[in-house]
């Protein structure tokens, strides 16, 4: 059996799992939103594809907000997310989300210091929030070294299949990974509580890293007749501090 064999197979159990959670969430009238944060090229977009490839379109929404209009900036910093919440029956993928403020907008100076402050200060407790009312919010952080990145970053520009990924930002990110480190450094370790904790995710293999965030995902909703997979705790696990030293994160 190839190696592309292997995935593929295993790929397709795991997404038959997605589907048979989705159908326990639209009966239950469950609320499931995921968050997939990370480097620039770590692989959200394809992992986002794979998870919902096989999911019903009336009940899955993926959002990747632009950058905020001029109304938005004058509005509560949340507010813009809070109206993609999911509803009863829905799962939502945010392709990156409000820590957008703890991340890029932090290193580019999109925002100001009282402003980083203030939402570092307050999401833990927007994100209890949520809990309290019943969604269920799974957070993965995908993290890439700089080679991997670099090599990614600059597969966009040959392949023409690619070029919607090229932003200006994204033109910055190889400049100011060590300031892109010490951000998500921060943000891991002041935004991780119980009720939102941060799983990370060593995704310098993109098909192993797709495999054990599913193999993850589909443990955090109790469904009936679950077939669970094994978890490769050396590429996804929960967040703690070790795990800024111990090679899980790049440094």
């Amino acid at each position: 059996m190839s190696k592309d064999h292997g995935y593929e197979k295993r790929l397709r159990h795991l997404q038959i799992e997605l589907v048979k959670m989705q159908r326990h969430i639209i009966g239950e009238g469950r609320r499931l939103l995921v968050i997939l944060e990370g480097r620039d090229g770590a692989g959200k977009d394809g992992t986002i594809k794979r998870i919902t490839e096989h999911l019903s379109p009336r009940e899955t929404r993926v959002v990747a907000l632009p950058k905020p209009s001029d109304v938005e900036t004058t509005q509560w910093y949340f507010q813009r997310y809070v109206r993609h919440l999911p509803a009863g029956g829905e799962i939502v993928l945010f392709n990156r989300s409000w820590y957008n403020r703890a991340g890029v907008e932090k290193v580019m100076g999109f925002c100001t210091e009282t402003q980083y402050h203030e939402f570092m200060r307050t999401v833990p407790v927007f994100e209890i929030m949520l809990a309290e009312a019943g969604i269920t919010l799974v957070k993965y952080y995908l993290d890439i070294d700089r080679q991997e990145q670099k090599k990614r970053l600059e597969a966009r520009h040959q392949d023409p299949l690619k070029q919607w990924k090229i932003s200006p930002i994204d033109e910055k990110a190889l400049k100011h990974f060590d300031d892109y480190t010490q951000a998500r450094n921060a943000m891991l370790l002041g935004t991780d509580s119980a009720a939102a904790p941060w799983l990370v995710v060593r995704a310098d293999d993109k098909k192993a890293a797709r495999l054990a965030i599913i193999a993850d995902l589909i443990t955090r909703v109790d469904y009936r007749d679950a077939a669970r997979h094994e978890i490769d705790g050396q590429i996804v696990r929960r967040f703690d501090e070790a795990c800024l030293s111990n090679g899980m994160l790049a440094s």
